[in-house]
């Protein structure tokens, strides 16, 4: 008993020493880091295998084995994305873990490092996981989402129950001799996808007079951004002030007239002129999930100016601009794990409780969202409540041990 306590008491002198707790930080960081790379990887690499094995039974002639393999590549920054956090929770619990089996915790606390310290540690390497999942979500994300969809497109086959691209209603107008403008009814645009460079892909525009009867329907394989003429150069707004130009390519149109009979058309090209920028085009008919974080804050912006708002593209930009603050807040829920009321079991049922509930958080991020979008309720608080609740039951937890 001397000798252990005569042991204690030289190890609380050392701890003191800077020297000796940048070696402890160095030790604990080191292992943290180990713990997170390694659940992370594991969790992904999983994903990946039910990926390949998901896309096996979708293959035949037009869908090979060397297309699902790049499928697969392209969609893997997603499935990594999606589980930093997770891997997170699952790696920091590991590590801790593993240092408490060893009874090496116990000894830092002896020797006076308090638990709040040793969390910190644990929050630094975390910070990789933080910046990494970020520069994802900017850089990585747009493009590889876009190429994934580009080689396995479920929604090629069924536009008629899609809901992407980009939907709006058009009013038009017939200007006579003395300037004046009567209604012509109005235009239901769709537009299947545009790029960058101003290139957009399957435009269909059907056209109901005033009674709202259709009238005609038109049908271009793609098209062009040729230019932009002036409108109103007084307009407050300055996506007022011009009208985009794009020419259509191989343009189908059928005509319909009262006695429900149809004539076709075939017209190498025609125009279609929208009241925004080619930029605008391409961020309205992208999904939420295949835009950067400054894209998706382009599109909010941009939503604003035209008196609109997109709820779905709104939760997705809050879930990726706090999404370090999950990672973070699930780093310390590990940490109570450790140091909670789970401290006295196997480092296997603290595994289980951290998977269950790195599940359970997921779920509920997913549920908030789907409330705000139900709702209209704020999608900034929707996206903090779990963040919050975490945190709070991970501190709540430490604090009961201090």
């Amino acid at each position: 008993m001397r000798s252990l306590f005569a042991k204690s008491a030289e190890s609380v002198h050392l701890a003191k020493k800077p020297a000796n707790l940048k070696v402890l930080s160095r030790y604990v960081k080191l292992n943290a880091l180990l713990a997170i790379v390694a659940a992370v990887i594991g969790l992904w690499a999983l994903q990946l295998i039910f990926s390949y094995l998901s896309e096996l039974e979708s293959l035949d002639d037009g869908y090979t084995m060397g297309e699902a393999l790049k499928y697969i590549f392209y969609r893997s920054p997603y499935f990594l994305e999606q589980f930093i956090p997770t891997g997170a929770l699952l790696g920091a619990v590991i590590g801790l873990g593993l240092l408490a089996n060893k009874s090496e915790l116990v000894v830092m606390r002896a020797a006076g490092v308090s638990i709040y310290r040793i969390v910190g540690w644990v929050l630094q390497p975390a910070l990789i996981f933080v910046l990494l999942a970020l520069a994802i979500n900017q850089f990585v994300l747009p493009s590889s989402n876009q190429l994934a969809k580009q080689i396995n497109d479920e929604d090629s086959a069924s536009l008629v129950t899609s809901v992407r691209g980009y939907w709006t209603i058009q009013p038009r107008f017939d200007s006579a001799e003395d300037g004046s403008a009567t209604p012509d009814g109005s235009d239901i645009l769709y537009i299947d996808y545009a790029d960058v460079a101003g290139n957009i892909g399957e435009v269909k525009r059907w056209h109901l007079d005033n009674d709202g009867n259709l009238q005609t329907a038109v049908h271009a394989e793609g098209g062009q951004y040729t230019g932009r003429e002036p409108i109103d150069v007084n307009s407050d707004k300055p996506s007022e002030q011009y009208r985009y130009e794009w020419q259509l390519d191989d343009m189908v149109e059928l005509s319909i007239n009262q006695g429900f009979e149809s004539s076709q058309a075939i017209s190498p090209s025609d125009t279609l002129s929208l009241p925004f920028a080619p930029e605008s085009v391409y961020l309205l008919t992208r999904k939420a999930e295949d835009l950067s974080l400054t894209q998706l804050y382009e599109h909010r912006t941009f939503m604003r100016q035209q008196g609109s708002r997109s709820l779905d593209h709104e939760v997705a930009f809050w879930q990726k601009l706090l999404s370090p603050l999950s990672i973070l807040s699930l780093v310390i829920v590990a940490c109570s794990f450790v140091f909670g009321s789970l401290r006295t079991h196997s480092l296997g049922l603290r595994i289980v409780v951290a998977l269950l509930f790195g599940l359970l958080f997921s779920y509920i991020q997913d549920l908030v969202g789907f409330v705000s979008l139900a709702t209209g309720f704020s999608p900034m608080l929707m996206v903090l409540l779990p963040i919050i609740g975490s945190a709070l039951l991970g501190g709540y937890l430490i604090k009961r041990q201090m």
